[in-house]
């Protein structure tokens, strides 16, 4: 097989590092500590402000809710806004991490997910012995609901491609593609903004919503949809597909493992998103779990799981783990 652009062994952070941030719904002040985990642990939040140690992993089947975000809860223990972090821990190579917060949301920050990246890069990335699982692509997969279709396709690394269509002469139709790897995450994808239409976040505020969004944290979209209302303009010129290209990569993220395909989506959300997700492993013909290994200079693939009903049924145990205690003592180094 081919040597694929994506590291074999699994990481961790170096240290921790931590962050102060309001809550998008909440407009509540919260702290968010990223902390060094051990291989095999995935990423798991934890909440300081409850007197319960059991955290909630961030995977598919936790999710309870994906209305205006991706909300993830177990019976005692939930966290909103999950995707913007869970993109720049994908997009850095973060596959096991202790995300500890005071609060029900991950701090909004500027929006995006470049405070984050700025975070992980201050600790740094650290080489764990275990290798890698991944989820390999071996013959399409397709989700469709009214206008949306997600699609994933084989392929040798993880690339994703994004279009949207708005009935607005700022937006109107954009597509994205990017071949995912941390120097272009960082680059094209990380800075790129969540945005709302004026009235929409109006709205929002009237029902006691988004009572932490600003112009430091929203792009708004004018009445008159030709303009924005944040000082400095965009970013990027299609910075509105480049964060919904953001948040498809967050929300895969709780696949629990990285994904070796092609993932191709149109007019979708965090809705969306989870149906897909949902599809695709029901489509159990349609991939392998296979593991890395090191060969020379290159990374190839080890099959250790066939395409079975049975795999089928068991892949959210295997890929995560079945104690969620928050540690003792600290994983900082």
């Amino acid at each position: 097989m081919a040597s694929l652009p994506l590291n074999p062994h699994q990481h961790t952070l170096q240290k921790m590092v931590s962050c102060t941030g309001v809550g998008l719904h909440s407009g509540n002040e919260i702290n968010l500590c990223i902390k060094p985990a051990p291989e095999n642990s995935g990423i798991r939040f934890y909440r300081t402000d409850l007197d319960d140690t059991v955290g909630v992993p961030a995977h598919m089947d936790k999710v309870v809710d994906t209305r205006l975000a991706t909300t993830i809860a177990n019976a005692k223990v939930m966290v909103s806004t999950t995707e913007h972090l869970m993109a720049a821990l994908q997009g850095f190579g973060v596959d096991n991490a202790d995300i500890e917060l005071d609060g029900a949301e991950v701090p909004i920050m500027d929006g995006s997910a470049g405070p984050f990246m700025l975070l992980m890069k201050r600790a740094g990335l650290k080489k764990q012995k275990a290798m890698r699982h991944v989820l390999r692509i071996t013959k399409e997969v397709v989700f469709k609901s009214g206008d949306t279709e997600i699609r994933i396709l084989p392929y040798d690394g993880f690339k994703v491609s994004g279009e949207i269509h708005f009935e607005d002469s700022l937006i109107d139709n954009q597509s994205y593609s990017i071949e995912l790897d941390p120097e272009k995450f960082n680059k094209e994808i990380s800075q790129a903004r969540t945005f709302g239409y004026v009235e929409q976040v109006e709205e929002l505020w009237a029902k006691g919503l988004a009572q932490g969004s600003n112009l430091d944290n929203v792009i708004a979209i004018h009445w008159d949809r030709t303009t924005i209302l944040n000082d400095g303009g965009l970013r990027f010129s299609n910075e509105f597909i480049r964060h919904k290209v953001l948040d498809l990569i967050g929300d895969l993220a709780l696949m629990g493992c990285p994904i070796l395909g092609h993932v191709i989506a149109k007019r979708a959300g965090h809705t969306q998103h989870l149906a897909f997700m949902k599809t695709l492993i029901a489509a159990d013909d349609s991939w392998e779990i296979v593991e890395m290994e090191a060969k020379g200079n290159h990374s190839v693939l080890h099959q250790i799981g066939s395409t079975t009903k049975a795999m089928g049924q068991q892949f959210m145990p295997f890929f995560v783990p079945q104690s969620y205690q928050r540690p003792r003592a600290a994983h900082a180094s």
